[in-house]
């Protein structure tokens, strides 16, 4: 793609004269069938679709055959497209002219740098519109049949990254143990396999070894596998069962229920 219109740009011209527009899509944690109409109306008009890794390509395949696929990676553990190209591509794509599509897995707001990319883009003077997906952490538990809030069991929900920014400290896991103990409350804790052994030693800390906990790996899709275990067990469970990215940990007793209907952890197909 060109730069000619990010010199017109620097000039004061307006960058969405040539009609270019950019829009943030939540893919939703894999299944097709899981997309809002929204999501699915923006997909089918793009010209161009800059897409995670972690996105089904059944949904992918709903674009127009015209439509310029860029595969952008982001894929927990893996080597990953910096945000700053990805960034610098959606702008000049824009400026081109094009219907850009930034195409996300989950949710964009929820873990999915899409905060970042929306202030970039507004910066650029480019306005953009951003369609909610369907939050893996929500589809997998649904998956199981158990909701993430219960009168009797949860009051609430935390959503927890378990992957800090590089040269950051993590989440505190024992304050999180305490406030989830003291409030009731399900931990849903996205891209925490590598950091499992740390998270169940920091969780223990104020949450008894008794603590039911599911592990859900791609979530909704036909590959979907997960076991349900203990906090005392969580580390050991996941290298067990070979459970890996991308996999949503879920701590809290709205899983008492399924826990009691098994005499050990086990993985179930989907």
């Amino acid at each position: 793609m060109s730069h000619t219109t990010d010199h017109s740009h620097r000039h004061g011209r307006d960058p969405l004269a040539a009609g270019g527009s950019c829009t943030l899509v939540g893919a939703g944690p894999g299944d097709p069938e899981l997309l809002t109409l929204k999501a699915l109306k923006a997909i089918q008009r793009a010209t161009v679709l800059l897409v995670d890794d972690l996105v089904s390509p059944a949904i992918v395949a709903h674009a127009a055959p015209t439509a310029r696929i860029v595969h952008v990676g982001k894929r927990g553990g893996c080597r990953s497209t910096p945000q700053s190209f990805i960034e610098k591509l959606m702008i000049t794509a824009v400026h081109e002219g094009e219907q850009v599509v930034r195409l996300k897995g989950g949710d964009p707001f929820i873990f999915g740098r899409g905060g970042e990319e929306v202030e970039h883009l507004r910066a650029a003077g480019i306005k953009v519109e951003v369609v909610n997906g369907i939050t893996a952490g929500l589809a997998a538990v649904t998956a199981l049949g158990v909701p993430l809030t219960h009168r009797e069991h949860a009051h609430g929900v935390l959503f927890v990254t378990g992957h800090a920014k590089p040269g950051e400290p993590g989440p505190d896991w024992p304050l999180l143990a305490a406030t989830a103990r003291s409030a009731r409350l399900t931990l849903v804790i996205y891209m925490g396999v590598s950091g499992a052994r740390q998270i169940e030693q920091g969780l223990l800390a104020d949450l008894p070894a008794h603590t039911p906990v599911a592990l859900i790996q791609h979530a909704s899709l036909p590959t979907q596998r997960h076991a349900l275990t203990t906090l005392g067990e969580l580390h050991t469970t996941l290298a067990r069962e070979q459970l890996g990215s991308p996999c949503v940990i879920v701590v809290g007793d709205v899983f008492r229920g399924l826990l009691q209907l098994q005499e050990q952890p086990a993985v179930h197909a989907a």
